[in-house]
């Protein structure tokens, strides 16, 4: 079975839905194990999972035009696979969340390309056609990200807001990521 593990951090619930969104398409495609871990919740176990896993998809809002400092910190503490090169040629991926619609997500995300490219990680960008009508709230990929998913929340409690195309684009995706990942496992 190909194993999958989304691992974000969320400071309000937004990307904590992302990640579940993600989660969802992952989980959607047959033959594959999904794993949801907040990196709040890191131990030693989650490093066994993260070792088994085939592919690993990143997740942090984007604050101050970057990823959080909860996730680097998570980052950091993987020097010790990144020196034994744990995770080399594991598929990757990354998502972002923020209130604005572009709030310098691409720099979150392009930290997690490098990010992953440290680990000699493949990495799997959207692929999803760019909304007809940009910023129509009804579109996949409304925001126009092909690095990976890129979502946008108002400033609302997390049960009302990022927007069901946006949730959609990240399940979208995790199954992309999901089934890349397979194709390599097979």
């Amino acid at each position: 079975m190909t194993q999958v593990a989304i691992v974000y951090h969320s400071g309000y619930g937004h990307t904590a839905k992302v990640a579940q969104a993600v989660e969802q398409g992952a989980a959607g495609v047959a033959g594959v194990q999904t794993h949801l871990i907040s990196v709040n919740d890191v131990n030693d176990a989650t490093w066994d999972v993260l070792a088994k896993a085939d592919a690993i998809i990143f997740g942090s809002p984007t604050y101050m035009g970057g990823a959080s400092a909860d996730f680097k910190k998570f980052a950091d503490a993987s020097s010790k696979v990144w020196f034994s090169q744990g995770w080399k040629n594991k598929v990757a991926g990354g998502f972002t969340n923020s209130l604005s619609m572009s709030g310098d997500k691409l720099s979150t995300l392009q930290y997690f390309v490098t990010y992953a490219m440290q680990h000699g990680m493949i990495w799997v960008g959207s692929a999803t056609p760019g909304a007809q009508k940009p910023g129509d709230v009804n579109e996949l990929n409304r925001v126009g990200s092909w690095v990976g998913v890129m979502t946008q929340s108002d400033n609302a409690p997390a049960d009302v807001t990022p927007p069901a195309s946006d949730l959609e684009t990240a399940k979208v995706y995790g199954a992309r990521v999901a089934e890349f990942a397979k194709k390599l496992a097979g």
